[in-house]
């Protein structure tokens, strides 16, 4: 979804997070402001407040990444385990509106030693309206034989490409470096490839994945005229990358290689694979978007 206030009473540092030590992910000591854009404040219940930070704003809403970002952020806080997220799915309700209180839960629905299902949901400061809600799975991962069936598209160091910022608040806070397919206006291929960094400085996680899952055009621009109303309406992302592979990206770019798949009647849906510089496929991505 392609839709400079600080205040401290809307969150709490990220350094107050539970990081569970066998997962070997762990936050810098300095704050980003993607994690103050992130942080959760626990209440006397079971949810927690957060504030739509207008820095990570899309067109008149919040960036659906940023979306997708808070909502895992809660489940892996309120699983507090060793289990890492293998896939989030998150349908999109009403806008959340920059500026705004919100409230955040999240639960277990049910799982066994291996695998754990998850809701998660936002709704507005007075808990009555559900503004976006997600299904997550985590997983306690363990050696097995692999195969990657895809392979990374060739991509120039990132520092030699010009450097793009997608429009709205939160595009001035992302790097992208396209290798391919530039957006262009009234084109039947919509394929692309760029490298894209969040640009606080965070290093990359689960989290941060959810958050770069969306960074990428809605494919009905290539073949419109111009840009026009497109809003997420379902969003998947699967993680695919260890954690040793994932630690290893710090704060570098990923590779994202994008595609849509059909628009017509108002709904297009779009692809996308997250590569790592050293070419381990780290997430994949799908959504079905709303356009005019």
């Amino acid at each position: 979804m392609w839709c400079r206030n600080r205040d401290s009473r809307h969150g709490v540092s990220s350094r107050g997070q539970v990081v569970n030590s066998s997962s070997r992910f762990e936050y810098a000591l300095a704050i980003s402001d993607l994690d103050e854009a992130l942080a959760l404040q626990a209440t006397d219940g079971t949810a927690w407040l957060a504030f739509a930070d207008p820095r990570y704003e899309a067109f008149n809403a919040m960036f659906g990444g940023w979306t997708a970002a808070i909502l895992l952020r809660a489940i892996q806080l309120r699983s507090n385990t060793d289990a890492t997220p293998s896939a989030i799915t998150v349908n999109f309700f009403e806008k959340i509106a920059a500026g705004s209180s919100i409230t955040v839960n999240a639960r277990r629905l049910g799982g066994g030693r291996s695998i754990e299902h998850w809701q998660s949901t936002i709704t507005d400061a007075d808990d009555q309206t559900v503004l976006a809600q997600a299904m997550g799975v985590l997983s306690r991962r363990r050696p097995s034989t692999g195969h990657t069936e895809p392979k990374m598209p060739y991509a120039p160091d990132p520092s030699s490409l010009p450097l793009l910022h997608p429009p709205n608040n939160f595009g001035q806070r992302t790097d992208m470096r396209p290798v391919d397919g530039l957006l262009q206006f009234g084109r039947m291929e919509t394929t692309s490839v760029h490298w894209t960094k969040e640009m606080s400085g965070r290093t990359i996680d689960h989290v941060q994945l959810a958050f770069l899952s969306d960074a990428y055009a809605p494919r009905s621009f290539y073949w419109s005229d111009g840009p026009g109303p497109s809003a997420t309406i379902t969003l998947s992302t699967y993680f695919h990358g260890t954690v040793d592979e994932i630690t290893a990206i710090g704060d570098d770019y990923v590779l994202t290689e994008a595609t849509g798949t059909r628009g017509v009647e108002s709904t297009s849906g779009q692809q996308a694979r997250l590569w790592s510089r050293g070419g381990a496929l780290i997430a994949t991505t799908e959504q079905l978007a709303w356009y005019r």
